[in-house]
């Protein structure tokens, strides 16, 4: 009976110290990953990087991507490891034409967000560019939010035009219904521009629920292009970005899940070195 008793207590303690620990000293949990990380692996080998993934450690993935799967067939994949898809990424022309089969792909992905990663735009991004695009997630907003799903905007850089006492990106979020339109946080294309990502966080601390963490090659010069070539992503930590002060900031916000997005050619070397990193924020 006493050997009982205590294989319980211990096992009790060990699913308490499993389960209570925290990732870092700042994030709770550990972050996720957007697929377009792995990009070139997805598009060869889905189950096999999945396992790769899962073997970093992490289990929550933002899918920018099907390539080339059903939604049902990655979520197959997901369930064999105990993996989930919190995120979809998805395109404007498939939001503003085939909502239907964004809500359907969503759902069987086991999704909570849609996310969109761009406006398409040429040249410099205008006021009457905005005033469009405020139109169309409001709308697109509103129908996902119907279907039980939350609709986010990643920026990209381009929309921080200066406009009247601050941007364009803050225009389209103080015109946008902020019961349907969310945002996105990448906090490159934040800083790229020459904006403050801790402080735009605080601007908006209710609007933004998901997040990018990137980091920008030391010495690159930024712009309002939404471009840069990949191999200026390098593992957090070891470039420009402060992203201690970032994600101190998104404590305070409603952010729920964060992502490492890494674009370089070295990705599989970075990611494990930027979790690392996190882990010690």
């Amino acid at each position: 009976m006493k050997k009982q008793v205590l294989l319980t207590s211990l096992v009790c303690l060990l699913a308490i110290t499993t389960f209570g620990q925290r990732f870092g000293k700042t994030l709770k949990d550990t972050p996720g990953m957007v697929s377009y990380t792995m990009r070139n692996e997805f598009a060869k080998d889905m189950p096999g990087t999945l396992d790769k993934i899962k073997a970093m450690g992490i289990s929550n993935m933002e899918f920018s991507s099907l390539f080339g799967k059903t939604a049902a067939e990655i979520r197959a994949e997901l369930d064999k490891r105990g993996m989930k898809c919190s995120s979809h990424g998805v395109g404007y022309d498939d939001l503003m034409n085939k909502m239907d089969m964004v809500v359907q792909n969503a759902k069987t992905l086991g999704a909570k967000y849609v996310r969109l990663g761009s406006v398409p735009h040429k040249g410099t991004y205008t006021l009457e560019a905005a005033q469009k695009t405020v139109s169309d997630f409001n709308l697109i907003g509103r129908q996902l939010k119907d279907k039980g799903l939350v609709f986010v905007y990643h920026n990209h850089g381009f929309e921080f035009e200066p406009y009247e006492n601050g941007t364009l990106f803050d225009y389209i979020v103080q015109k946008t219904d902020p019961e349907a339109v969310s945002f996105e946080m990448d906090v490159l294309w934040v800083y790229f521009p020459g904006q403050d990502p801790a402080k735009l966080l605080l601007k908006y601390p209710k609007r933004f629920k998901l997040m990018h963490m990137k980091d920008v090659k030391k010495g690159v010069q930024g712009n309002r292009s939404g471009g840069t070539p990949p191999e200026n992503d390098v593992a957090l930590g070891t470039g420009q970005i402060n992203l201690p002060e970032i994600l101190k900031a998104a404590q305070k916000t409603a952010i729920e899940f964060f992502y490492i997005e890494d674009e370089s050619p070295t990705a599989q070397q970075q990611v494990p070195q930027s979790m690392a990193y996190l882990k010690t924020i």
